[in-house]
């Protein structure tokens, strides 16, 4: 008769293994977010150092080397002389530009999404619909309708041209609508109308309180691509006083004896101004998102679960 295999010395390898997977495991993962890291990160970093370098540096120097403040200033002088200060116009049309076309989403996108989810009126569903396939419409269709329109109404060429299209935003339509009929309790609306509140006061004084992180959300999205817009910008606008940041600096590159050197230019543009002026785009975003990350991430997830 053979002998029993003994019980331990079965288990002991099934449980020895299992740490080694989780340790494997988790070895890969970090690997895999260091990776992620360091592809998207480095660029980043490369950006904010090349600024404070010289052009020569850049070129033959180690690509993440910090140069100095002065070269930093020097740039910035340089950008500034484009055009008398040109740059600063930019910035400021930007700001308008953006904030206007988010003012105007909000006043939209909120009240639109709040009525979808909690009114039923004839031609809800189509709406809803129409949204959904509005949504996935790549944007730049849409450029020549709207030159049209803009055209017609004589608005060419002025800050409406730019913020009226901006204010078209469904995608936050259908954010706002999913957090509202999901997470907006019903019985709160009934015992509001029990107590004699008119539907706008039902939306004013119980859903929009309720409804901060969304209201974030929607307006982070909204800001970041009315900020980013480019091709919007570059259709409406002749006037280069009244561009914004990504039209008035492509613009700029495309004169710089930097980037095209047979160009023949006096403009003392080459990498480190370059540089900075992807920084002065790119800064007010990160700025917001740092600030506001928790609104964002909360909104995120506001209506992922349904109570």
């Amino acid at each position: 008769m053979g002998t029993r295999p003994d019980p331990r010395t079965d288990v002991r390898p099934a449980r020895e293994a299992r740490p080694a997977v989780a340790v494997a495991t988790r070895t890969a993962r970090i690997v895999v977010l260091v990776g992620f890291m360091i592809f998207f990160g480095v660029p980043l970093v490369w950006l904010l150092l090349a600024a404070t370098r010289t052009n020569d540096d850049l070129l033959t120097g180690f690509p993440l080397a910090f140069g100095s403040v002065d070269n930093l200033v020097t740039a910035w002088r340089h950008l500034l002389s484009y055009n008398d200060g040109e740059l600063l116009a930019w910035i400021w049309n930007s700001v308008v530009y953006s904030v206007g076309g988010l003012l105007l989403t909000l006043v939209a996108c909120i009240p639109a999404g709040y009525a979808m989810a909690t009114m039923r009126f004839r031609g809800r569903y189509a709406l809803l619909l129409t949204t959904l396939v509005v949504m996935i419409v790549p944007g730049s269709t849409l450029v020549l309708p709207l030159f049209i329109e803009v055209s017609s109404m004589r608005l060419l060429n002025t800050p409406w041209a730019v913020i009226l299209p901006m204010a078209f935003f469904p995608f936050g339509v259908y954010l706002t609508y999913i957090y509202y009929a999901t997470s907006l309790p019903v019985a709160l609306l009934d015992a509001g109308r029990v107590d004699g509140c008119s539907e706008w006061q039902l939306f004013w004084s119980i859903a929009l309180p309720l409804a901060r992180p969304i209201v974030s959300l929607v307006a982070f999205f909204a800001f970041v691509a009315n900020w980013n817009n480019y091709f919007l910008p570059f259709v409406m606008l002749t006037d280069d006083q009244k561009y914004n940041l990504p039209v008035g600096l492509a613009a700029l590159i495309q004169s710089a004896p930097g980037v095209h050197p047979a160009f023949a230019s006096e403009l003392p543009i080459y990498g480190p101004e370059i540089a900075l002026a992807g920084v002065v785009t790119v800064l007010p975003i990160a700025v917001i998102f740092l600030f506001s990350q928790r609104s964002m991430i909360a909104g995120i997830f506001g209506g992922a679960v349904k109570d």
